[in-house]
């Protein structure tokens, strides 16, 4: 008697697996994608004269733009490093820019 009464929660099970499968891509796989998407674009509209930071915290300004997906950037007056553009972590200018929120 016992084993009869589970029958019916088999439906269930699938429409919890699909809600919790579609939970874990809106909170962990989209914002991911999006975060790419924008950093793509970014990558993208990089040009000469910008002040960016490296992904190893290297601060300069973009001196060229290669065809090849490197840069030459300007470190200091007159030294140059070259770059792969994937390297590229944020604009500099822009943190520099942005407001300061004071804390309460």
């Amino acid at each position: 008697m016992l084993g009869q009464g589970g029958a019916g929660g088999g439906g269930f099970q699938f429409v919890f697996l699909g809600l919790m499968i579609l939970v874990f891509w809106m909170f962990m796989i989209r914002p991911q994608a999006k975060k790419a998407k924008q950093q793509k674009q970014f990558l993208a509209n990089l040009q000469k004269g910008d002040k960016i930071v490296t992904i190893a915290g290297i601060h300069g300004t973009i001196n060229k733009i290669n065809d090849d997906g490197t840069m030459m950037l300007e470190i200091n007056p007159g030294s140059y490093i070259k770059m792969e553009k994937s390297s590229i972590s944020m604009e500099w200018t822009a943190n520099i820019n942005k407001p300061v929120t004071p804390i309460k």
